[in-house]
């Protein structure tokens, strides 16, 4: 098994940045793949992006091109480098782990999730 940390939410203002962090309990596994979630009040956990062992990346059409996915394997650490925040991006943000390389978005295909953490978008 693995243990999922999130950190580095926060408040911001629209326009801000501000970067994620989800750290792993261990190594990486020799398949997988790490995605970023979020969820507002009221709303379902949405899919924001991916990237597997591989370092192939996949994000949702309201992130691209304001939002990163990285990941840095010698610390079992992902990131979400988020930029030109809107109010609409607030959210509890969560990472989350799946045993398989192929990469996905939807929240049913991951097996492991972390704690989240809460941006505030203002």
């Amino acid at each position: 098994h693995v243990q999922l940390v999130e950190s580095g939410g926060g408040s911001v203002q629209a326009g801000g940045s501000l970067r994620l962090s989800c750290a792993a309990s261990r190594s990486p596994y020799s398949s997988y793949c790490m995605g970023w979630f979020r969820q507002a009040p009221g709303k379902e956990r949405e899919g924001v992006a991916s990237i597997n062992r591989d370092g192939v990346t996949s994000y949702a059409d309201s992130v691209k091109g304001r939002f990163t996915i990285a990941q840095d394997n010698s610390r079992n650490t992902v990131y979400l480098q988020m930029n030109s925040l809107k109010p609409d991006d607030t959210a509890m943000y969560y990472c989350a782990l799946r045993r398989f390389d192929s990469w996905s978005l939807r929240p049913k295909d991951y097996g492991y999730w972390g704690q989240g953490t809460q941006v505030t978008v203002s």
